[in-house]
């Protein structure tokens, strides 16, 4: 179930539904349903707010709902609230920030995830011109797609000793027009070789920084 199908919770369902999962999308806004109806399993219009609406709906019988409400901080505290009540065992909900993130997990939420604040991470990492793809995880790592540095350049991932000198590991390797490839020690790495590396946040940012 997704509740708000803005760009945030449109996305959600979107991807969901092609994944092949049944999706329940709800929204207050009649025109934004509609538009919905031929793209998810089923599409209602309803106050999430209240929870008689959402237990008519049959809500709790869902194992997930994802509450994807943008701007209306007291809609999204109280369906959150209301999903809880109702013994959803699974909710995530998107936060603006931090205050609202807080008050979401103290209302029932049991995921609250910061999509605006992890793209613009995300973006001024990719900004820099040394990274072409980042994802940094809760506990400080994070996977990075990033050029082969130069001296690592007609040598062996052994040779490099990369993960003793930089603290990271290199995971896999994507050479130009060829399959990507798990890293092995007896990995050769060439000029415009692409590697996925991976590590504490801040030594895979260094390790970047060098390509």
């Amino acid at each position: 179930m997704v509740i708000g199908l803005g760009r945030f919770g449109g996305a959600v369902a979107e991807s969901l539904a092609r994944l092949g999962h049944d999706v329940l999308g709800i929204d207050e806004d009649a025109a934004l349903v509609q538009s919905w109806a031929d793209r998810l399993t089923h599409v209602v219009q309803a106050d999430t707010t209240n929870g008689d609406t959402l237990r008519r709906l049959g809500v709790h019988e869902f194992e997930r709902a994802v509450v994807g409400i943008g701007t209306d901080i007291e809609a999204s505290v109280l369906t959150v609230l209301a999903l809880s009540e109702l013994g959803v065992k699974d909710i995530w909900a998107k936060a603006l920030g931090e205050k609202h993130g807080r008050i979401l997990e103290r209302t029932g939420a049991h995921h609250v995830v910061y999509p605006e604040a992890a793209m613009g991470e995300r973006v001024a990492h990719l900004v820099t011109g040394k990274m072409i793809d980042f994802i940094e995880f809760d506990d400080g790592f994070a996977i990075v797609k990033t050029m082969a540095p130069r001296e690592a350049e007609g040598r062996t991932l052994a040779q490099c000793a990369l993960r003793s000198k930089y603290g990271v590991t290199v995971v896999g390797v994507k050479r130009p027009r060829a399959d990507f490839t798990y890293a092995k020690p007896e990995t050769t790495i060439q000029q415009g070789d692409i590697l996925i590396v991976s590590g504490p946040t801040k030594l895979v940012e260094a390790f970047a920084a060098i390509t």
